[in-house]
């Protein structure tokens, strides 16, 4: 019964089975009740934020996903949920098993973290409930902090709106068989059917009115893992998910919400904290998360670092819960000087503090900073004397970006690499502390992922005019899809993986450009 890693990775999602498999027996629920009369696995499995000595495992029982009360259809009751981890797809070699309680109070989601395991090593896992199996899924623990492995396939996406095409890109990304996976934001999108629609129409619909009440929230979550090429990806490896902004509201920032409409809870800071809260709570229920991230109400510490031994350290952001609200009414804006101020920050006070206590501690190879919003200058405008910046980015918070430039410049880090959603197009550029100065030194890089769907197909330009008078932008192209890398101790390469098209399921993808950055050598080089 010898399982393949690619056969496990693209066929291994199908209906729980119903019965156990030979040699494998799962751990007895000691709370035995009536078995599920079908299959409660329709949300797929995944895994999430590795350690050396384990990771998180979750699942979500949902019997009909897109039930409006959000609650997927599921008794209201406890439902004794068993988990194995084994050394092998075929889950012969298990080496933990246990029994977790599904709670209707918690959507009936199931997160276990496992502790115990050797390092730097790939684990297989799986649930039951009842007579009902899981698919089986594929995670690994992280190095031993003082272990530099030769190497790590990392791969990022972000920005998944549903309506505007098939989710091929997380089948793809499957495909490729990374080691880790970070999703940077816009897992999900808030909008309720035909209110964000692409040139051509969209594809598919959203379930439910704009997300705004809890049951909102976990009945959008449920029809977005129902995908299967959204739970081949889960399956395939551990990921590190941050969110961005549509996971609550279009370009929230902090208390203030993008519009005040009181028929959607949003007309005033109190109101806006409660649908912030109930977001929160669906969005931990439907991810692989660790027990710090259990919201308090609307607050949810996302921020994180998670280490690969001495390879690299990775920096996971929250650039929504604690900026200042964007100036001069959002958007793209022209000479607000107020973003030029020293006390505006986009990460807030605290989690600053941290980012640059994390630089000064670093002995990695490689800082990564997993975050959401364009990081470099992106000027529209071609006059010196005049600038046209997006308030959202990092541009609306210019003195917030200095000081992180300047923290891993004052601290030495020898490879600092940011990594970026939200815009839809994908992205390479060079960063400087100044970038008003031409002389000023590049000091680390930026690598931007296009969306997996949103905007739909896109034109496939590889042109963008502004590159014109932006000459640390590198690298620009419309299409969708996700970036594949290969981190080492030598070097880090990132492939621009593209679709042909999303608004069909099935597009072949192929690599449209390449870029490496060099150990200890400071900017992007263009391989492809």
């Amino acid at each position: 019964m010898d399982i393949s890693r690619r056969t496990l990775i693209t066929a291994g999602l199908g209906a729980g089975l119903v019965i156990a498999l030979p040699g494998t027996a799962v751990a007895d629920q000691r709370n035995s009740e009536a078995s599920l009369p079908a299959d409660p696995f329709t949300l797929g499995i995944a895994s999430g934020d590795p350690w050396p000595d384990g990771f998180v495992i979750w699942t979500r029982l949902a019997l009909s996903p897109l039930a409006e009360d959000g609650l997927g259809g599921m008794p209201t009751r406890t439902v004794g949920v068993a988990w194995e981890v084994a050394e092998d797809p075929a889950m012969r070699r298990v080496v933990r098993r246990g029994v977790q309680q599904a709670v209707p109070a918690s959507a009936h989601s199931v997160h276990v973290e496992l502790r115990g395991l050797t390092p730097g090593r790939e684990y297989f896992y799986r649930f039951r409930a009842g007579r009902h199996i899981s698919p089986v899924g594929r995670t690994l623990t992280s190095p031993a902090w003082y272990e530099t492995p030769a190497a790590l396939a990392m791969s990022f996406a972000s920005c998944a709106q549903y309506e505007h095409g098939f989710f091929t890109a997380y089948r793809r990304l499957a495909e490729d068989q990374p080691d880790l996976v970070l999703h940077l934001g816009d897992y999900q999108y808030e909008y309720k059917k035909d209110s964000y629609v692409v040139g051509g129409g969209n594809v598919r619909d959203h379930e439910g009115p704009e997300t705004v009440t809890l049951e909102g929230y976990r009945q959008r979550h449920a029809q977005y893992k129902s995908d299967a090429d959204l739970q081949a990806a889960h399956a395939a490896a551990p990921w590190l998910v941050v969110w961005d902004d549509h996971e609550v509201d279009n370009n929230w920032a902090d208390e203030a919400p993008e519009n005040a409409d009181p028929a959607q809870l949003n007309d005033s800071a109190s109101n806006f904290r409660t649908r912030r809260a109930a977001a929160f709570k669906a969005y931990y229920e439907n991810m692989p998360l660790r027990a710090p991230s259990v919201p308090a109400g609307a607050d949810m510490k996302i921020y994180r670092t998670v280490q690969w031994g001495q390879l690299a350290n990775f920096h996971m952001m929250d650039t929504r819960q604690y900026r200042d609200d964007q100036l001069a009414g959002d958007g793209w804006r022209k000479n607000v000087g107020e973003r030029l101020a020293e006390d505006r920050t986009i990460t807030g006070p605290g989690q600053e503090q941290w980012l640059l206590d994390g630089f000064r501690k670093s002995t990695a190879r490689w800082d990564i900073l997993g975050q959401q919003v364009f990081f470099a200058e992106r000027d529209r405008n071609k006059a010196p004397d005049i600038d046209d910046v997006s308030m959202d980015g990092w541009d609306g918070y210019a003195a917030s970006r200095r000081r992180i430039t300047q923290g891993w410049v004052d601290a030495k880090v020898r490879n600092a690499v940011v990594l970026t959603g939200d815009v839809h197009r994908s992205w390479a550029n060079d960063v400087k502390v100044d970038f008003k100065d031409p002389h000023a030194p590049v000091v680390g890089s930026e690598l931007v992922c296009t969306s997996v769907t949103s905007n739909g197909n896109g034109t496939g330009s590889v042109t963008d005019p502004t590159m014109a008078w932006n000459p640390h932008l590198k690298f620009y192209n419309d299409q969708r899809g996700y970036v594949r890398t290969t981190i080492t101790r030598d070097a880090m390469t990132a492939d621009y993986r593209v679709l042909d098209y999303v608004s069909a399921p099935g597009s072949a993808v192929s690599t449209k450009a390449t870029f490496g950055i060099q150990d200890g050598v400071p900017g992007l080089q263009r391989r492809g």
